[in-house]
């Protein structure tokens, strides 16, 4: 029956689900669970995620569930979205970040819920230094002591998501370049990036057949230094996720849908809000 639960959270709390919750009225699978823990009559929709999440909170938190805690409690806490930018499941080399914040610097958080195990942590943090000097990892605290062991050594940050709802800090990521790869950097980036990046080092583009212009373009970034490379990269990636009318997330939309409403691509403060205040029919 626990296994079931945890399925129906993980259903329940994914950016595309959330989407047909708003937007097409999709919402049988929350009431469903919601149900066994709040009486729905003249409950909004707002009340059935808040009781719901709080439910996660105790139960089982999933993946939503950290990203969620890092982007309120790390994003919009300690910095601003006029200033940062967040991506997600950002592939790296053989890997996908799951949570890479970008300001001054770029940082990754790689998450290990309490259900995750420790086996691909070791190459996934290889493959993040290939194009961040800042990885971190955040664990709930009943992984925190074999984090800490694993990671005593390195300059690997932990991150702990603690049974109070707090994300503290627990060792500091330390700056570590010496991994940087040009490939990978490059990798990451789009075919209109890396050529803005070529453009604005050399005012010009290769000139080459199709067949050999991607590898003479980065050919051309690697006569680069790697760290102007990566700064560079760090400005593409901004330029990807900032948005003007994301800026109201920080004071309009609930603290359960604020990593939602972020990396959702049907984004509308509006809707997000009238369908939390909305009745539920029952």
């Amino acid at each position: 029956m626990e296994r079931i639960h945890d399925y129906m959270l993980n259903k329940i709390f994914t950016i595309p689900n959330i989407d047909k919750m708003i937007w097409e009225n999709n919402t049988e699978l929350l009431l469903d669970y919601s149900k066994a823990f709040v009486d729905l009559n003249d409950k909004t929709y707002g009340t059935a995620i808040s009781t719901v999440y709080n439910h996660m909170d105790s139960a089982y938190r999933n993946e939503y569930f950290y990203k969620n805690a890092i982007f309120n409690q790390l994003l919009l806490k300690k910095h601003s979205l006029t200033d940062t930018v967040a991506l997600t499941e950002l592939p790296i080399s053989d890997s996908k970040a799951d949570f890479v914040m970008i300001n001054g610097k770029g940082v990754v958080y790689e998450i290990k819920t309490d259900l995750d195990n420790f086996n691909r942590l070791k190459n996934q943090i290889e493959d993040y230094y290939k194009a961040f000097p800042y990885v971190n990892v955040v664990v709930g605290y009943k992984n925190y002591s074999k984090a800490k062991e694993l990671l005593s050594d390195t300059s690997v940050g932990i991150f702990v998501l603690y049974n109070t709802g707090n994300l503290i800090c627990r060792k500091k990521a330390l700056y570590n370049d010496k991994n940087l790869s040009y490939e990978t950097m490059f990798e990451i980036l789009r075919k209109k990036e890396f050529e803005s990046i070529i453009l604005k080092h050399y005012k010009k583009l290769p000139e080459v057949n199709s067949f050999l212009y991607y590898r003479e373009c980065l050919n051309w970034i690697k006569n680069m230094s790697k760290k102007t490379v990566h700064n560079e990269m760090l400005i593409c990636l901004k330029k990807r996720m900032f948005s003007e009318n994301k800026l109201i997330i920080e004071n309009k939309i609930p603290y359960e849908l604020k990593f939602y409403s972020y990396f959702s691509k049907r984004y509308d403060c509006d809707v997000i809000g009238k369908f939390w205040e909305k009745r539920i029919e029952v």
